[in-house]
């Protein structure tokens, strides 16, 4: 075990299985004591490397982060503090790992229920290689003004009240974590303060005793006198009677052993601790007080007299003349964090991201204020989702019908057309689903699938200013524009494309009106005087008869429909759907194990 002091301002730990707000909170306390580097020099997270952003005061560092506990300490040689925040399942194996290492001097347990058999190997293996374990079972420990372990102490403002930011001269030693604060605070209203506090766990074999610390107190000049807080159940204090009566302590020792109320029950009671449980008399908190007071240290008569024994013992040592003026500061202001300030009103701040379709934030997601649960319960299909993450409201189901027939006529076309065609020869390079995906999909524009929005736009337009089908056509070729949703490669006036007749068939018998379907028959009639191709396609159907859901539905008002129309809605339909396709012909081809494709030479026109 050492024999002097474990920390300084320079101290740096390493930090076994990211936690963020310890480390923060590590952080900060830096900062506040005014360290010039923070005492967290990396973070050790089995399978993660890279970095992890952190405040230390206003600026935002990075810290590193290695994915094995040896790559950690090569990384960092200076950095001498292991804190291990595992659990209690792989605490032995990280903490063991951790002693290895010839950097490490001090690795702090954070886990409580770690078996008793590993603790005692971990124990025995310190000793013999004169390291230090704080734990298990521990909160960890701190160096008034220089470094601490984790979550000791708690929030700012406690560590500001208990004045740990700067050191004062009281050694504390204790086996409660949370009774350690309680403590902290207790001594620095009645003394200037802890200079090292430390919470050797509640576990039945603690990694370094109270007499282990006590005896280190006691070579630090700048502890004048110690303050232990024990309890009852094992033998732990009985080492630091040994020592006071072996006057290995030579500064004055104020104790309190907790758990004297065990006598009031009748049977054997475990307490909150693995090792507070009451036993025989020695291991009473009545018999190891009176052992503590009999070897000289100052012992009251209850817990509530423990401050004023510990007030009048530094009182004591300041009219002697050992304890001087504690050089007192203003420590500076933590920044709070913006969630925080927020979260109390302090300050307000813009938003970056604003939704209005889905909010996650509740017990369960909602779609436009649609709970997840009543779209399941009452069997809302593809269209109802549609219609409420795209158009914000629910449509009658006539309309949200529509829009599924949309997508699955719509879902491929066959290996040959562009999108597909591309998205087979991205899976047979061997690259993932959605590369591939992409691939395919980044061919949609006005010349494959993209022409439904202008369909729609041009439909719209010459309808709404009462163009006859030769106006509208004749109109387009003179500004040398195609007419959207008019035309194909295969289909003929005497071989229409199934997908529309079925469209118009739906609409027909579903719609109140189809008045821009109709429309675009006579645009098509027209069309077919010229060329036997120019047929009504399926962007032009679906095109038209969209216009016509928006109008007859009641549910749009002009200007939404206009939006609509511009932003782009129908277009997604056809990317909605296609992408079914291309996604089956990824799998169809990995399925098939097809190899790289290559182009054949005969089917290239190589010219000069």
């Amino acid at each position: 075990m050492a024999t002097g002091q474990l920390f300084s301002r320079t101290t740096q730990a390493l930090f076994y299985n990211y936690k963020q707000l310890p480390i923060q909170r590590m952080l900060d306390f830096d900062f506040l004591c005014g360290r010039e580097t923070p005492s967290v020099a990396g973070i050790i997270n089995p399978g993660s490397e890279g970095f992890q952003k952190l405040f230390f005061g206003q600026e935002e560092i990075a810290i590193p982060v290695h994915s094995a506990i040896d790559a950690a300490c090569t990384a960092h040689p200076t950095a001498d503090v292991f804190i291990n925040f595992a659990s209690y399942r792989s605490a032995y194996a990280s903490s063991m790992s951790a002693l290895k290492q010839p950097t490490i001097r001090v690795v702090a347990i954070i886990a409580e229920g770690v078996p008793e058999g590993d603790a005692k190997q971990l124990i025995a293996y310190a000793r013999a290689n004169n390291k230090v374990i704080i734990g298990p079972a521990t909160v960890g420990g701190i160096q008034a003004g220089a470094f601490k372990i984790g979550d000791t102490a708690g929030t700012i403002d406690n560590i500001i009240q208990c004045k740990l930011y700067r050191p004062g001269c009281v050694g504390f030693v204790s086996k409660s974590g949370g009774m350690s604060n309680e403590m902290y605070n207790t001594i620095a209203r009645v003394t200037d303060g802890i200079y090292e506090g430390i919470a050797i766990g509640g576990d039945v074999f603690p990694g370094s005793t109270l007499s282990d610390h006590v005896l280190r107190f006691n070579n630090i000049p700048q502890i004048k006198m110690m303050v232990v807080l024990g309890e009852l159940g094992g033998r732990d204090e009985y080492s630091l009677v040994e020592a006071l009566k072996q006057g290995k302590v030579q500064k004055p020792v104020v104790a309190w052993v907790s758990g004297t109320c065990a006598r009031l029950f009748k049977s054997e009671v475990q307490f909150g601790h693995a090792g507070a449980k009451s036993g025989g008399d020695l291991e009473s908190a009545q018999g190891k007080n009176q052992a503590l007071r009999e070897a000289g240290a100052i012992v009251p008569s209850s817990y509530e007299g423990l401050e004023d024994a510990v007030k009048k013992t530094f009182e004591s040592l300041v009219e002697q003349g050992m304890i001087g003026q504690t050089h007192e500061f203003k420590p500076p202001q933590i920044p709070e964090d913006l969630k925080t300030a927020i979260k109390s009103g302090k300050v307000r701040a813009p938003t970056h991201v604003i939704s209005t379709i889905c909010d996650d934030r509740g017990e369960e997601p909602t779609y436009s204020g649609v709970p997840m649960s009543t779209i399941v319960e009452k069997g809302y299909g593809v269209g109802d989702v549609i219609s409420l993450l795209w158009f914000k409201r629910s449509l009658p189901r006539y309309c949200t019908k529509f829009i599924e027939i949309c997508i699955m006529l719509c879902a491929d076309h066959g290996p040959c057309v562009s999108g597909a065609h591309n998205t087979i020869v991205t899976a047979r390079a061997g690259k993932d689903l959605v590369s591939s995906l992409v691939s395919g999909l980044l061919t949609i524009g006005p010349r494959f699938g993209g022409a439904i929005d202008d369909a729609a736009r041009y439909f719209k337009d010459a309808y709404d200013k009462g163009l006859s089908p030769y106006e509208f056509v004749e109109g387009m070729k003179k500004k040398g524009i195609r007419v959207p949703g008019i035309g194909h490669r295969i289909k003929r006036g005497d071989n229409r494309d199934k997908r529309v007749e079925l469209l118009q068939l739906y609409a027909r018998t579903n719609f109140p009106a189809v008045k821009y379907m109709d429309y675009a028959v006579q645009v098509e009639t027209y069309t077919l005087s010229k060329a036997n191709n120019l047929v009504l396609n399926v962007d032009g159907a679906i095109g038209s008869l969209f216009l016509d859901l928006l109008v007859v539905s009641g549910m749009f008002n002009q200007q939404e429909i206009d939006e609509i129309v511009e932003i782009g809605y129908l277009n997604g339909l056809f990317v909605l759907a296609r992408s079914i396709g291309l996604i089956g012909h990824t799998f169809d081809q990995k399925r098939l194990k097809q190899p790289l494709y290559r182009h054949p030479w005969e089917d290239v026109l190589y010219t000069k």
